[in-house]
């Protein structure tokens, strides 16, 4: 199947299902007008997302559905390549748009009016709330770092159901930021990336540190100052993977508790007002911690103070442990 074909196919069914209509205020009278033919920005954004992985999962596997199918124009062996997939794409291509411009025309004609109604109502809406919430992060934070414990990368399979919601969240912010309002949400994409996984899952910048500060095995040491560069940017594999941290009963226990126990503070500093909320700013998780706080809370010192509590918060839980697990590798490279 042509990658290029379904990609472009994907793209053009989404905007086909997307109600090319715009309210528009009139400057004088503060009337709304509705304009035709204009391609709505707010479906183009967070409020879209959702919409777009559903329409491209669609189109893309009723297009392979078609194809193995055999439903395609033919060419001859002598054709070039690029011409034999076209032609090929071009009846697949067509039974697809064909198809979801049915889908909207049926929508259309019903109480909901567009697909992203319809989405936003049964899926969107309840997703959010339960993400926005203290228990869905938790729960998020727990599963992710559950998954880690077995080497499943945890936050690319919860981030993948849980992502477009947070980035939703996040784009609701950054509105109100830019509109000089109060910033509506506490649980957003940046809330994890920026206070929780500082160092990367399981806020394991702490831990490197405490690899630096006080372990005495050669083991721990060198890793610690092999990880404290990558550490810095949030990057973490050389630890979990190396200490290990992964199918290690020990270090577990911090693990889970640290990422539990930093959203917990993190929100009610946040809920309570201590701590500015995420103003919306896309900062990229690899920014390391201090500046990314700063940033990240619409530069505001007190998102800077969180990220230092928080991080003095998991030092002080996994030092002890740390110091168990250092001991057992001293007493391996002494031979007892």
């Amino acid at each position: 199947m042509d990658a290029l074909a379904s990609g472009a196919l994907s793209l053009v069914t989404f905007l086909l299902a997307t109600p090319f209509q715009v309210a528009y205020i009139i400057p004088s009278t503060k009337e709304s007008v509705l304009v035709e033919g204009a391609i709505p920005a707010a479906l183009m954004g967070s409020q879209g997302l959702f919409v777009a992985m559903i329409i491209a999962l669609i189109s893309t596997e009723l297009y392979r559905f078609i194809v193995q199918k055999k439903i395609i124009i033919k060419m001859p062996e002598t054709v070039p390549p690029a011409v034999t997939r076209s032609f090929a794409a071009l009846v697949p291509g067509f039974i697809v748009v064909t198809v979801i411009w049915i889908l909207r025309l049926i929508i259309e004609n019903t109480s909901f009016g567009s697909i992203h109604n319809i989405v936003g109502q049964i899926l969107q809406e309840p997703l959010s709330v339960l993400g926005a919430s203290l228990w869905g992060a938790i729960i998020a934070v727990i599963l992710v770092h559950v998954l880690w414990s077995c080497g499943i990368h945890g936050a690319t399979i919860v981030g993948g159901v849980m992502s477009p919601v947070w980035l939703s969240l996040m784009d609701q912010n950054r509105v109100a930021f830019q509109a000089g309002q109060d910033v509506p949400n506490t649980i957003t994409a940046q809330f994890f990336d920026l206070w929780i996984y500082m160092g990367g899952s399981g806020a394991t910048l702490a831990l490197v540190v405490g690899m630096l500060l006080f372990a005495r095995s050669q083991q721990l040491k060198s890793l610690g100052r092999l990880s404290i560069a990558p550490g810095i940017f949030n990057i973490n594999e050389m630890v979990t993977f190396g200490m290990p941290i992964v199918m290690n009963p020990l270090l577990l226990i911090p693990f889970i508790l640290v990422p539990v126990v930093l959203t917990i503070v993190s929100y009610f500093a946040m809920e309570w007002g201590w701590v500015a909320r995420p103003s919306g700013a896309a900062v990229p998780w690899t920014t390391p911690i201090l500046f990314s706080g700063y940033l990240g809370s619409g530069g505001k010192i007190s998102g800077v103070i969180l990220q230092l509590v928080n991080f003095a918060l998991a030092f002080f839980i996994y030092l002890p442990f740390l110091k168990i697990w250092d001991k057992q590798k001293l007493a391996e490279e002494k031979g007892e």
